[in-house]
């Protein structure tokens, strides 16, 4: 984590690996340490990129009972 504003081209590139990892199924978190950035810069980064967020706690499995 750099702590540096990312502006311009290299932020476009950034947004887009960003996006691209999180449609792919990893996680906010999982995909902030791939492109070395804080979760809440991420968080910005996929908003910007109009990637529309999961729900927290993933996805969960729903039982059938028939009766």
């Amino acid at each position: 984590m750099t702590g540096i504003p990312t502006r311009g081209n290299a932020r476009i590139r950034l947004r887009e690996q960003a996006g691209r990892l999180y449609i792919e199924g990893c996680t906010i978190a999982s995909t902030a340490r791939q492109i070395s950035r804080s979760y809440g810069c991420t968080r910005t980064l996929l908003l910007e990129a109009g990637v529309r967020l999961r729900r927290p706690g993933g996805h969960r499995m729903t039982s059938f009972r028939s009766q």
